[in-house]
């Protein structure tokens, strides 16, 4: 059976019986102090009432007298409706579990937090596949977004391998994906490699889609090579934050000249808010071909002749294969 007992005006329980008995061995219930329970109706009575619950031989205070009792049954606080503790206790009750979950799980989150960059990636690539397989369906959407993610893993190997801190990829539906560089390349050199890696990757791609059709005549993996071509020449466009803007840093920034009238020239041909987006965004590092350069800057764009001529037979050549990897698996309509 429950009671509650009231000490300084103050309620609590319910407890059962022999914790009742147990708080009065420890004085945590006196005899004056009052008890209640579902049988004694409206009626709160001292503790010392209660005949087995304090010893006879016990020396104690006298009960407070009946008038007192009148007092604590006069008092609203005081119904034969279980107490405002009670619902406390309750809540008490329902969030413990609660929170002690949530204190493990979060322990647990810290531990894992390596798994986070997996979910972001994870999470966008999945958010890209539904919008493409909206326009092209799902099979080509899949294999579209893991040839982009081919792509990203190229600028990532390089990046890891010139010793830049970087990013995982994340992907945005309809304008591809990127990786964030943590720390900016020391160089042009280091920056050019950063670029080229992600082309010559995704070509690799594209080219594994072409053999895959070569073997199984599945149209679907031609239609892939062929877009995957496609991309990869897209970025090697010498202009801006594409892969070949970055390229050709090691070559000459002038080249972005060349490239910004190429791709102005593709936005006429073709409109499309994405190039001019990038049009526009290229802007800004144009006009810094025409400004004076501070010391640091001029010494960010010195590059030696034999890396040079290295960048450069990788960025024409990978240009000659893509445009030739086009030809191959362009599908006449």
């Amino acid at each position: 059976m429950d009671w509650y007992y009231s000490k300084h005006g103050n309620q609590f329980g319910p407890v059962d019986g022999d914790e009742l008995r147990r708080l009065a061995r420890q004085g945590g219930i006196l005899p004056q102090d009052l008890v209640w329970n579902i049988t004694l109706g409206g009626r709160w009575i001292p503790a010392s009432a209660i005949g087995d619950l304090f010893p006879i031989t016990l020396s104690t205070p006298p009960p407070i007298s009946n008038q007192a009792v009148v007092t604590q049954l006069q008092n609203p606080t005081q119904s034969a409706t279980p107490p405002p503790s009670v619902f406390r206790q309750k809540i008490q009750r329902f969030f413990a579990p609660v929170t002690a979950v949530f204190l493990v799980g979060f322990k647990y989150l810290a531990e894992l937090k390596f798994l986070l960059p997996v979910l972001k990636t994870g999470g966008t690539m999945i958010l890209s596949i539904a919008g493409y397989a909206m326009l092209w369906g799902w099979r080509f959407g899949v294999g579209f977004v893991l040839l982009i993610f081919v792509h990203e893993c190229g600028h990532l190997v390089a990046a890891k391998k010139c010793g830049l801190k970087v990013g995982a990829p994340i992907f945005i539906p309809f304008m591809g994906a990127l990786i964030a560089l943590k720390e900016a390349p020391k160089n042009a050199w280091i920056e050019s490699q950063v670029g080229i890696g992600g082309p010559i990757l995704g070509t690799i791609g594209a080219a594994v889609c072409e053999g895959i059709f070569l073997l199984t005549e599945n149209p679907l993996y031609r239609a892939l090579a062929y877009t995957g071509f496609f991309l990869n020449l897209f970025n090697l466009v010498p202009l801006g934050f594409l892969d070949g803007g970055r390229i050709v840093t090691a070559l000459s920034p002038w080249i972005w000249l060349l490239g910004f009238v190429i791709l102005a020239y593709l936005t006429y041909l073709h409109f499309n808010f994405l190039l001019l987006l990038i049009l526009i965004l290229s802007v800004p590092r144009l006009f810094s071909l025409f400004r004076e350069k501070s010391d640091e800057e001029r010494r960010y764009y010195e590059v030696t002749p034999d890396q040079r001529l290295i960048m450069a037979g990788m960025y024409f050549g990978l240009i000659a294969f893509l445009v030739f990897g086009m030809r191959m698996t362009h599908i006449a309509v």
